[in-house]
């Protein structure tokens, strides 16, 4: 019997062998799912530094051609630190007018639970937009769009969402978004436009600043940290988001991370390759934001994309992605974590937990 599973475990390796080939040019992460990915023989000789290296050139050389879209002291701050704080972000006639819609609000949405943590989602797409105007209007701006598609090095509209995040919703293990850890290899971007303010022992967004850099330090520590968890290792660093402890990052010469307590209509906008993390909350706690999303295939020099260049295309994207994950549930291949919700608000504190 074993002979044949080996038998049937080649086999089958062999097949996929092509398919695990061809991901090394894309954005796939994996560790785990990946065996030449996760290779311990591949990566000591500098595959994962390898790929992360030439994600990091593109994306400077895409960001040079996006310059354009975004303030010089901007540039030279998300360049220092990998985020930026813009406080007082939108007029404050237009901010009243869109808290007043996010908070009138209902429709369909998703929910995910992580440990003790609930987050919800409602998707921006086309028709939550056509009953939203002011929502509309506020991520359509010129100074939203140009600074998110600068971050992500792609010209292309990020996701958006109405976001919450509900703290000690139940009983259970530590949200693992509360560990400091890199998204992914490459460069990538998430922003919150915050309708709450948000305190510092309320589940404030954390990052390390100056850790959206490939120093000789941190190149080290990618390289160990591949090797590491190519054969074992934390769950989520094993799926390609490394998981970093606070005791280590003087090694790396960065400080601690800070967080990010600001007041309501800030804008914050952070390259997702930096160490970051959601910060503790030391009571029950409610968190609501406009959120933006967007990672694209690193290994690309130009700054557009042919499948999502369509404004309206590029909004249907998240349902695109909950019904096929749907799909897969039904099929019995993989569950899908988030959960439908028909007729919920960004602010209610009920969750479907």
């Amino acid at each position: 019997m074993s002979y044949l599973k080996r038998l049937g475990r080649g086999a089958r390796n062999l097949l996929l062998s092509p398919v695990w080939i061809v991901q090394l040019l894309t954005g796939t992460k994996s560790f785990a799912d990946n065996p030449i990915i996760g290779s311990a023989a591949l990566n000591r000789r500098g595959l994962h530094v390898r790929r992360l290296l030439l994600a990091h050139r593109l994306a400077a050389m895409r960001r040079a051609m996006l310059a354009g879209r975004v303030g010089a002291d901007d540039r030279a701050a998300l360049e220092r630190d990998g985020f930026l704080i813009k406080p007082d972000f939108l007029p404050p006639d237009l901010f009243r007018a869109l808290l007043a819609e996010v908070k009138a609000h209902r429709g369909p949405g998703r929910e995910t639970i992580q440990g003790d943590t609930v987050t919800r989602r409602i998707a921006l797409d086309p028709k939550a937009l056509s009953v939203l105007p002011a929502v509309r209007k506020v991520i359509e701006l010129p100074a939203f769009q140009g600074i998110t598609r600068y971050v992500n090095s792609f010209d292309v509209e990020p996701m958006f969402y109405l976001q919450t995040i509900l703290t000690h919703v139940r009983k259970g293990p530590p949200d693992p978004q509360l560990k400091l850890h890199s998204d992914a290899f490459q460069p990538s971007v998430k922003a919150w436009l915050f309708l709450t303010d948000v305190e510092e022992r309320r589940a404030p967004f954390m990052y390390v600043p100056g850790s959206h850099k490939p120093t000789g330090a941190r190149l080290a520590w990618e390289k160990a940290m591949s090797i590491a968890v190519s054969g074992e290792g934390e769950r989520l660093s094993r799926r390609g988001s490394f998981r970093i402890d606070p005791a280590e990052l003087p090694a790396l010469d960065l400080p601690p991370p800070m967080a990010v307590a600001v007041k309501a209509n800030t804008l914050v906008v952070a390259d997702m390759y930096g160490f970051h993390a959601r910060g503790l909350s030391d009571q029950p706690t409610m968190r609501v934001e406009i959120w933006a999303y967007g990672r694209h295939s690193p290994f690309v020099p130009w700054v557009f994309s042919a499948l999502w260049h369509s404004t309206t295309v590029a909004r249907n994207r998240v349902g695109i992605f909950w019904w096929w994950g749907d799909r897969l549930e039904k099929l019995g291949l993989k569950p899908n974590v988030w959960r439908r919700r028909d007729d919920i608000s960004a602010f209610d504190e009920k969750t479907g937990f």
